[in-house]
Parts: structure tokens; C-alpha cells; sequence
């Protein structure tokens, strides 16, 4: 339980992963995820997203540290954990003769208590498919079919590795929609994606790991709230940056010029934005090209792995210097 009587269904703590060879790809991380929350877990490639997710699936036991899901031990007590949890990998491996109907009654005939597989086909927007082929089905129609056979158990908690690969814009609409539902339903899903839309959009909280270790996690709006928002504009003929208030008051922490164009960076946009137009209208001038965005979770997402790689190169830097 956590501090405001949350339940915590999925709890890792010190989590390590070791390869052959001395690789580390998982580094000591702690984090847990609440029941019926989407927590998303975020990283470039080779961050040691889907490594974690393994050990949290129980397809392997940690070099160190601790996990529970659904207060077990998903690698040694695997027969308590899995009928309860619904797993999503990457991409499945279905026999390619087999229709979508027939492959849906084979895994449901190897699930615990399973649902209907027509009403699983229906839920994912494949009822129509349910006579053709696998081999004949789209990327993003394979897709819908992983998630459809990862949902016929009901889970309480499911696995998501980067579940709207291959799919169109409706597509992964669609599919946000379901996992939100499922959500609400109470179902716990831990999500891996390389769609930042995606998390922004999905997830209640989140971790962004890089190079095996998390760098930050919070709500979607806690990690982008540590990066600037930004306005630019034109400046009026006649004008330059000197005549604006003092950049200062205006809450502004940096900016750049490029002619006649004005860039500010602010932890405070409302504060900047209406400082701005306030002076803009005393002196009746127009901000032709404006435009005032508040901090994406892509900015958040590049700032972390470029301040933690150049801490690294640093790092390394002076160990090498000491050598």
C-alpha cells in the first residue's frame, strides 16, 4: 500500500539483470504501479525496457534486487502469478495457416477461465476476420490479434510491448480507447511504447530508464513540467528585444534570436504569455507568427537522454583522465 491506501500490484525493488558476459542491462531500479492505473515505462533502445519486463512477466530471474506481482514472485510462484496476467510481447508467433477463429479457440484453450473468443475478436475490431488466415492478416491486424489473445484470460494485470506497432492512426485510436476501458474496469497495465504520443496520452504515471538505470519518473505532466514551455515570435518593424519588458519580470529563463524572430523559454507561460500581449496591445503593435506551446513529453524524453549521456561521457572522461 502506499501512503494514500493505494494497493501496488506490480512492486520492484533494486531490480538487477545480468547477461552473459558481465552485460548489465538492468541497473538497481525501484518502482511500483498501483491497481488499475497505466503506468508506462519508457526508454531509447537498449535502455533495458523489455529486460524489465521479462523479469516482471516471470520469463527470468533476477541477478538481484526484488519483484512482485500481485504480491508473488512472478519467475518462482509462475503458477500463481500467470493465470491472472495478460502478456502482449512484441510480436507473436502464430501459426500461419490457422484462421484468426481458430487461433483464438487454440489459446483460449490453454487459458484459465477464458472468455469467449468471438467476444475477444469483437472487442479488438476483428469479427469480420475471423475466417481468414493469419498469413493473410496486416501488421497492425496481427497486432489487434496479440491483444486479443493476451485479453482472453480477463487479466488482472496486463504486459503491453509496444502494443500499436504497425497500427494506422485510427487504428492505435482504437486501441488507446480499449486500453483506457480496460483501465477503468480496473485491470493494472504496464505499457511499453516508443510512441511518447502515446504515454502522453495513456498513461497515469511513468518512468523514463536509460542505459539500465530510471531517470525520472512521475505523472505525464510532472516529467514535462521540468523543461520549459516556449513562445516565439516576430518582432514588429522598428522593434528590437531591448524594447520588450524586461525579460526577467516576465518569468522568461532564456532566449535566442534569429532576425526578426524572438524565441523565450518559461517555466511560467501564463505569467509570460500575458506579460507579452499586455505590452504588445500599450503599444498597438502586432506579434505577427505567434506561437505558445507548453513542454512536450518528446522534449522531456530527449533532455533526459542527453543530460544522462553527457554525464556519462563525462563521467567516463574523468575515469579514464585518472587512469
Amino acid at each position: 500500500m502506499d501512503t494514500n491506501g493505494h494497493e501496488h500490484v506490480i512492486e520492484v525493488t533494486d531490480l538487477r539483470r545480468v547477461y552473459g558476459g558481465g552485460f548489465e542491462a538492468v541497473s538497481g531500479i525501484t518502482f511500483s504501479v498501483r491497481r488499475g492505473e497505466i503506468f508506462a515505462l519508457l526508454g531509447t533502445n537498449g535502455a533495458g525496457k523489455t529486460s524489465t519486463v521479462e523479469l516482471l512477466e516471470g520469463l527470468a530471474a533476477p541477478a538481484g534486487g526484488r519483484v512482485r506481482v500481485l504480491g508473488h514472485d512472478p519467475y518462482t510462484d509462475r503458477a500463481l502469478v500467470r493465470p491472472r496476467t495478460g502478456v502482449m510481447l512484441q510480436e507473436g508467433g502464430f501459426p500461419s495457416e490457422l484462421t484468426v477463429a481458430e487461433t483464438a479457440r487454440m489459446w483460449a484453450g490453454c487459458v484459465s477461465g477464458a472468455r469467449p473468443p468471438a467476444e475477444i475478436l469483437a472487442l479488438v475490431g476483428l469479427e469480420s476476420k475471423a475466417g481468414i488466415r493469419v498469413k493473410q492478416l496486416s501488421g497492425g491486424q496481427r497486432r489487434r490479434l496479440d491483444l486479443a489473445l493476451a485479453l482472453l484470460g480477463d487479466p488482472e494485470v496486463l504486459f503491453l510491448d509496444e502494443p500499436t506497432t504497425g497500427l494506422d492512426a485510427e487504428g492505435r485510436r482504437e486501441t488507446w480507447e480499449l486500453v483506457s476501458a480496460l483501465r477503468d474496469g480496473g485491470t493494472t497495465v504496464l505499457l511499453t511504447t516508443h510512441y511518447l504520443e502515446e504515454a502522453e496520452n495513456l498513461a497515469d504515471r511513468l518512468a523514463i530508464m536509460h542505459a539500465g538505470r530510471i531517470a525520472t519518473t512521475g505523472t505525464p505532466a510532472e516529467v514535462t513540467a521540468a523543461e520549459p514551455s516556449r513562445i516565439s515570435f516576430e518582432l514588429p518593424e522598428g522593434y528590437f528585444v531591448g524594447d520588450l519588458p524586461p525579460l526577467g519580470e516576465l518569468g522568461v529563463s532564456g532566449h535566442e534570436t534569429d532576425g526578426r524572430t524572438v524565441r523565450l523559454r518559461t517555466h511560467e507561460l501564463q505569467r509570460t504569455a500575458t506579460g507579452l500581449l499586455m505590452w504588445a496591445a500599450q503599444v498597438r503593435v502586432e506579434l505577427r507568427r505567434l506561437d505558445v506551446r507548453s513542454a512536450s513529453l518528446e522534449e522531456a524524453f530527449l533532455a533526459i537522454a542527453k543530460n544522462v549521456s553527457a554525464q556519462q561521457a563525462m563521467g567516463m572522461t574523468a575515469k579514464e583522465y585518472a587512469a
